[in-house]
């Protein structure tokens, strides 16, 4: 359906992922787009906004029964819990009940895109086999990606539209208010190192300085949902996207320090979620020095999840032949992803 009208429901809209995916499909003549989250959005041109509860079924319901010309569903929502098994029940909840409500009204339903990671490999949980590929064995539950896939995989038995499980690295790109935002992470730390007069120090376990990882760009990314979602050769299957290149935390990091203009100190570990939590005042004073954006902190800090991706102490990186093989040929360069990342937070304002 390359040539037809093609409406896209973009589920999680102002996280990173959903949001890059929003700006990538407004770009696309053939394609309207229609954002949900729960704070909604501004309206525009090629966009409109839909704020909705969707750990209420009955709500998701009421607010998508008029949807009835979406053809594609991306879903790139996501619900923060303590625990890997809390994590489970929301976002479980989430997907079924968005499918609960598209499904029965969207006719011309063909798609629906699953945004998944390498926790389906058991990444979280330790070392790994690497490079992790999309046939690999599962591992233990609890797992909510593997949950959410097999609903999908249930739910579209004898069905017309087909589903796509996108897997990428760690994700970076623009988004506030985000608990899985890398690139902001070490934005804020460098720019309150710099403030404080401080070089730029390494806070993770002994060992991550070293060991290979990847990322994925956000509009990398946003790319390869759509491709994987109108591609009839990806149905019903789950690719792995990353940039293309491996780096290490002790050749990147000294590049980072050199964007900021700050030295280079020994790693010394560290939890950023302890020893920034006493530093709101500080970034308030300088919002107002620098004339920033008058974003909170809580907007602008994902100091837990910077903690949980500085503790790889292992490699974490996974084959992405699969999709070239498919013909997905896009890459990104990952330090210059960074640096330009850093580069557009500051022309938005939102550091120094």
């Amino acid at each position: 359906m390359s040539n037809e009208r093609k409406v896209a429901l973009v589920v999680g809209a102002n996280g990173v992922i959903g949001r890059n995916l929003v700006e990538h499909l407004s770009t696309l003549p053939e394609w309207e787009v229609i954002g949900l989250s729960r704070r909604g959005g501004t309206d525009s041109d090629r966009v409109r906004h839909v704020a909705v509860d969707l750990l209420d079924a009955e709500d998701t319901r009421a607010r998508l029964s008029g949807l009835t010309e979406v053809t594609h569903v991306f879903y790139a929502a996501y619900q923060d819990r303590p625990s890997w098994a809390e994590l489970v029940p929301p976002n479980l909840a989430m997907l079924v009940n968005v499918v609960d409500a598209i499904e029965p009204v969207a006719e011309n339903l063909a798609h629906v895109s699953l945004m998944q990671g390498y926790k389906v490999y058991g990444a979280h949980l330790g070392p790994f086999k690497t490079p992790a590929r999309e046939d690999d064995a599962g591992h233990m539950p609890p797992e909510f990606n593997v949950d959410q896939q097999q609903f999908l995989e249930r739910r579209q038995l004898g069905k017309r539209w087909t589903w796509s499980a996108l897997r990428p690295s760690v994700v970076a790109g623009f988004a506030l208010g985000n608990p899985m935002n890398l690139a902001m992470v070490i934005a804020v730390y460098a720019s309150i190192s710099k403030q404080l007069g401080l070089p730029l120090r390494f806070p993770g376990k002994p060992g991550a300085y070293d060991s290979l990882l990847e990322m994925t760009d956000a509009g990398l990314l946003a790319r390869a949902t759509v491709w994987a979602a109108t591609d009839p050769r990806c149905a019903n299957q789950a690719y792995n996207i990353n940039n293309g290149d491996l780096f290490r935390w002790s050749e990147m990091w000294p590049k980072i320090a050199a964007f900021f203009e700050l030295e280079v100190a020994p790693p010394l570990p560290m939890s950023l979620e302890v020893v920034m939590a006493d530093k709101e005042p500080l970034w308030e004073a300088m919002v107002a020095e620098h004339g920033l954006e008058p974003h909170s902190y809580s907007e602008v800090s994902s100091w837990g999840f910077g903690d949980f991706v500085f503790s790889w102490d292992y490699d974490m990186f996974a084959d992405g032949s699969k999709a070239r093989r498919a013909g997905f040929h896009e890459f990104v360069d990952t330090e210059a992803m960074f640096l330009d990342i850093f580069a557009d937070l500051r022309k938005r304002k939102v550091i120094p």
